[in-house]
């Protein structure tokens, strides 16, 4: 039994995606919250943090999908979630009626991307992580190599706010780049001077799981950081669940990753 803390809820239209023809590439997205339970069941997920699927340059459709994963917590207590929210100014309305529910029971998270326009410097993130502050809840950040969300420019977010809130940068850094600056250093770095800094490893290239176990027993620090996420439908669980228990069966880390880490920053 694991417990899964980043995956996806709600089917995204067809979208022609870098100039090709309209394609749905999430083939395994679910549509409801029956079809996400059954998932779980069939994986053997106990807990899992379920966010708005996202991904098409349409703001309405992530956001639309607030209330769905709202409901799904309260139709069975092994899911949490998190809110899709955006700093964008063309956003701010909708925002603003996405943060209305970050007292609702259950929630846990609030999700920002900077893929679909926006960057670290945009007003419209003070009030985003002024919810994270009075709610008390993790801000979920997508990483991936280059432009706004590289973890240069993300990191910044750890940076400015890790001192009173919790951020958890999905994707480890998101490619060779973002694995090499942050297992060299960064990482471990942040911990040290009392960041509240998070990650999991989906997405992560072959050999940053087991670069990362090792620097973790090395150092003696950072196996509360970790956790293991399927980024369903984007991911494949049961790729990203064998790569990490490769890296981390037999280790302290192991217990913390699957099931120890979720309980705490999750529930």
């Amino acid at each position: 039994m694991t417990y899964d803390a980043h995956r996806h809820l709600g089917v995204l239209p067809a979208y022609p995606f870098y100039g090709g023809p309209p394609v749905k590439p999430d083939v395994t997205a679910r549509a409801t919250i029956a079809a996400l339970i059954a998932d779980l069941n069939r994986e053997g997920t106990s807990r899992a943090l379920i966010l708005p699927n996202y991904g098409v340059p349409d703001p309405d459709v992530a956001f639309g999908f607030n209330d769905l994963v709202v409901e799904a917590t309260q139709r069975d207590d092994r899911l949490r979630c998190g809110l899709w929210v955006s700093a964008l100014e063309s956003d701010r309305a909708r925002t603003a009626q996405a943060l209305r529910l970050a007292g609702e029971p259950g929630v846990r998270a609030l999700k920002i991307s900077f893929l679909l326009g926006g960057s670290i410097d945009d007003p419209g993130l003070a009030p985003i992580f002024d919810a994270a502050r009075a709610h008390n809840l993790v801000v979920h950040v997508h990483t991936s190599p280059g432009a706004a969300s590289d973890i240069d420019k993300v990191g910044q977010l750890v940076d400015r706010h890790g001192d009173d809130v919790r951020i958890h940068l999905v994707h480890f850094g998101g490619g060779m780049s973002g694995h090499i600056k942050l297992i060299g250093g960064r990482f471990f770095d942040w911990i040290a001077a009392g960041k509240q800094v998070y990650t999991d490893l989906s997405w992560a290239i072959g050999f940053a799981p087991r670069w990362l176990a090792d620097e973790i027993d090395r150092r003696g620090i950072g196996h509360d950081r970790v956790l293991f996420a399927s980024d369903e439908p984007w991911g494949d669980h049961a790729g990203e669940l064998a790569r990490l228990q490769a890296a981390a069966a037999g280790r302290e880390l192991g217990e913390a990753v699957f099931h120890g880490n979720f309980s705490k920053l999750y529930d």
